[in-house]
């Protein structure tokens, strides 16, 4: 399988600093987006780390062993960012969502922590492949509440990020992949402005004709937070 990758970060609209970070690598099969958390100097810098030291990953054709190098790598991320965090005043965050696709041939894994998402466009029609780690999630997945009123509900806080807690949970899931399967990794920033059908419309041009469109779209609302977007596909 061949990927066609293409990816932009922006700082948005209201936001002075970004905190977000990506990496697209095409050769080894290697796809992710971090959101940052904590502020000035603390978001930017889990971000960036994540991103620095997924890179220097080296991936394998074995997709278990690539699997289990990413989530040890993110383990170590973790823990030198709670040490970092010790370093700050009235004990800070520094901490970062992140969404980390890996694929060998027809098959993916995804691994996430937080509300970075991957979305998977087949024939037209778009699914969400991540679920997003949060209060509201969480009450649905308790059956607390029902699925409409997940959906129907929105929150910024999440219950899960790299450097957010002592033992870091990452959710991983392995999915199927198809000639022509178009994968977007995105920021929240990117989803809370842009309506599936939107979406839909933007991921069937060439991949970075639908980052630069998806982009400026989300730079034309109100882009309130910073903006990310990963869109890779197989061919």
């Amino acid at each position: 399988m061949r990927w066609l990758s293409a990816a932009d970060t922006h700082v948005g609209n209201f936001r002075s600093r970004n905190e977000d970070a990506i990496l697209a690598s095409s050769s080894t099969g290697l796809w992710l987006v971090a959101d940052g958390m904590g502020g000035h100097n603390a978001g930017d810098y889990a971000s960036e780390a994540i991103a620095q030291s997924l890179s220097e990953v080296t991936m394998t054709d074995n997709l278990a062993d690539c699997v289990d190098a990413v989530e040890d790598r993110l383990l170590e991320v973790n823990l030198h960012l709670r040490e970092h965090a010790q370093t700050f005043p009235n004990g800070a965050t520094v901490g970062s969502t992140v969404v980390v696709v890996i694929a060998r041939g027809e098959v993916g894994v995804v691994l996430w922590a937080g509300d970075s998402r991957l979305y998977r466009l087949r024939n037209d029609s778009i699914e969400l492949l991540t679920r997003d780690h949060n209060p509201i999630a969480d009450l649905y997945e308790q059956g607390g509440i029902s699925e409409k009123e997940m959906l129907e509900a929105d929150t910024n806080v999440i219950t899960r990020a790299v450097g957010g807690q002592r033992d870091l949970h990452l959710d991983v899931a392995a999915f199927d992949i198809e000639t022509d399967d178009t994968l977007l990794l995105c920021s929240d920033g990117l989803y809370r402005e842009i309506d599936p059908a939107t979406m839909v419309s933007a991921l069937g041009l060439p991949v970075d004709e639908a980052v630069s469109t998806l982009m400026s779209r989300c730079l034309a609302g109100a882009a309130k937070d910073n903006v990310s977007v990963v869109v890779t596909r197989a061919a």
